[in-house]
């Protein structure tokens, strides 16, 4: 993606234009959408150097990155887009190691024919939360492939940021007697998606959480650095994050279904749709595991940010060479909250 100025005969359309095979060849149209869309919304100097990559210098500290694929149908959705979404997906991703996200690339694969007024929205919606989250996106790629070969649009960001001296945060970190804490209401992203995949109209309108969490992390951990693992649990829900943690620490978990925040709108809603909200994606929640004595402050810490202010304490790690996650149900009972059988919301994220 380069950001080199150039002039061009005249402004592409957005508002009718298409996108089309020649955006991805490589000339004049190509350079045109690159300067036109991308550089100019994303705007930041290592981008406009106009090289095929971004040369920074990262300060102290162990470096982080990862990658994340996006791929959410449909690409509007009540609370946000593809675009925001894969800000903030990439950016949580970073952050869960205890990071500080630094900056972003990101890749678009484009199919010939989708509207470039929606390209335009969707890169325009991923400016104002990179900005908002203040990581840049400093360098990308775009692609376009023949007409029924993609579906509109994926993209794909990756994320680098920096873990300070003496924060360790693991998903092998659990250990039993640990707290277990969820910084808010799970189930909202997954089923705001469905509803509007499949045109579901309810009461009142359900909402993707799609947020950038590190703010809400580092605000943690100036009150707590003693904090074992962090995950953000987006694909499966609280169910599978649990599971994961649980194989990779080698303990079991035991949760309270009455700790648990849903939504009653959401809880309603996979009712209706024959779901598990435990199974849901969420994409602006996460899972902190602390010491159980420091659970309490921790709590606190969470609530006085405005992305944890119902925060709640949902459970415990214990000892079990079997590493089962399990369940204290509304009723007095106990069920196992094993891993997902299959897909059950595809193309959520």
């Amino acid at each position: 993606m380069s950001g080199t100025k150039r002039k061009f005969p005249q402004r592409m359309k957005f508002s009718s234009g298409q996108v089309e095979m020649t955006h991805g060849g490589g000339g004049r149209a190509m350079a045109q959408l690159i300067e036109e869309l991308f550089v100019r919304h994303f705007d930041n100097e290592l981008l406009a150097a106009g090289n095929d990559q971004a040369v920074f210098t990262a300060p102290p500290g162990r470096v982080v990155i990862s990658t994340d694929g996006h791929v959410v149908s449909p690409l509007f959705f009540p609370g946000g887009d593809i675009g925001s979404l894969s800000v903030h997906g990439t950016v949580n991703d970073v952050a869960m190691s205890g990071a500080r996200p630094l900056y972003l690339s990101a890749g678009f694969i484009l199919e010939e024919g989708f509207a470039l007024s929606d390209l335009e929205r969707i890169v325009i919606s991923m400016a104002a939360a990179s900005a908002k989250a203040g990581v840049p996106v400093v360098t990308g790629d775009t692609k376009v492939v023949e007409r029924g070969k993609g579906d509109g649009v994926f993209i794909t960001t990756t994320g680098v940021g920096v873990v300070p001296e003496g924060i360790e945060i693991s998903g092998a970190l659990a250990r039993p007697g640990d707290a277990v804490l969820v910084n808010g209401f799970i189930g909202d992203h997954g089923t705001a998606i469905l509803s509007k995949r499949e045109n579901l109209e309810f009461e009142s309108e359900i909402r993707s959480d799609s947020a950038a969490l590190h703010g809400l992390i580092a605000h943690m951990l100036a009150a707590e650095t003693d904090i074992h693992v962090l995950r953000d649990p987006t694909r499966g829900g609280l169910a599978a994050t649990c599971n994961e943690i649980a194989w990779q620490s080698g303990v079991g978990m035991h949760l309270m279904e009455e700790r648990i925040p849903i939504r009653p709108d959401v809880q309603a809603a996979c009712e209706l749709l024959g779901l598990d909200p435990l199974y849901v994606a969420n994409e602006g929640k996460l899972i902190a595991i602390c010491p159980g004595e420091k659970a309490d402050a921790l709590l606190a810490a969470m609530r006085e940010h405005e992305l944890g202010r119902d925060a709640g304490i949902i459970g415990h790690v214990r000892a079990d060479e079997n590493r089962f996650v399990t369940m204290e149900t509304g009723f007095g009972g106990n069920r196992i909250v094993d891993w997902i059988a299959g897909e059950q919301l595809p193309r959520i994220c």
